[in-house]
């Protein structure tokens, strides 16, 4: 018989700190997804730049950095609704060529990329624990202006490669925003504007499902969900 997947049927378990394995994904991916729902219950799904933080000067509580431009959905539909569902996974993945028309893709993957470049994907993709972590939990906006908000954004600036070039001219496939016509990957639009807003997760609960199909419920109580750790994970 083939092997059934094992599913969540407990109850979930309980931690008052991210398990290792999500902390992990978290440092090991380079995007996340924010899923946000409108008053009329339209689900909305954008891909997002994050940070992510054990704890901050002003959160003994482990957050989810992320900011964004006023005039987005996410932004409409967070006022109305702060619960949100995160979706960050850590395995790398390639569409293999198609070949149904009778030509591969072009141009190969590997001509792409420099070898160097190439070596670093290998090793990097060794390192990865193959599990995807859903994650729920209640955004708001910091507070606009406030030292918080400059500290966060501060942090996020510096988590992220936001450049669409590397300095020899090479496109930087490591960065951890898409490359943009402006040569600044977003960062102007997206993070350093005056009127970008700072946008805060604290996590409640989380389903992790690895790539043999097993998935695990955790529910994180308590005020702390430091990792005893004070990197600044994404993009590494």
């Amino acid at each position: 018989m083939p092997e059934v997947p094992v599913s969540s049927s407990n109850a979930p378990q309980t931690s008052s700190t991210l398990p290792e394995e999500v902390v992990q994904c978290l440092q090991n991916a380079r995007f996340l997804h924010l899923a946000t729902s409108s008053t009329d219950a339209m689900p909305h799904i954008s891909l997002m730049n994050y940070t992510y933080l054990p704890s901050s000067p002003y959160s003994a509580s482990a957050q989810i950095i992320m900011t964004t431009p006023p005039g987005t959905q996410k932004t409409a539909n967070l006022l109305q609704n702060p619960r949100v569902s995160l979706l960050v996974h850590d395995w790398v993945s390639t569409r293999p060529p198609t070949l149904t028309s009778g030509r591969a893709s072009s141009p190969p993957p590997a001509a792409s990329r420099s070898s160097l470049a190439t070596l670093l994907l290998g090793m990097n993709t060794a390192a990865l624990s193959r599990i995807s972590a859903t994650i729920n939990g209640t955004a708001h906006f910091v507070a606009h202006g406030s030292e918080e908000e400059k500290w966060l954004k501060a942090r996020h600036l510096e988590n992220n490669t936001f450049g669409s070039e590397l300095d020899d001219g090479e496109d930087d496939v490591f960065g951890t925003s898409p490359a943009e016509s402006s040569g600044d990957g977003g960062r102007g639009r997206w993070v350093e504007g005056d009127e970008v807003r700072v946008i805060s997760v604290c996590v409640e609960d989380v389903r992790i499902s690895d790539y043999k199909g097993r998935v695990t419920d955790w529910k994180i109580t308590g005020a702390t969900n430091a990792t005893g750790n004070g990197a600044l994970p994404n993009g590494i």
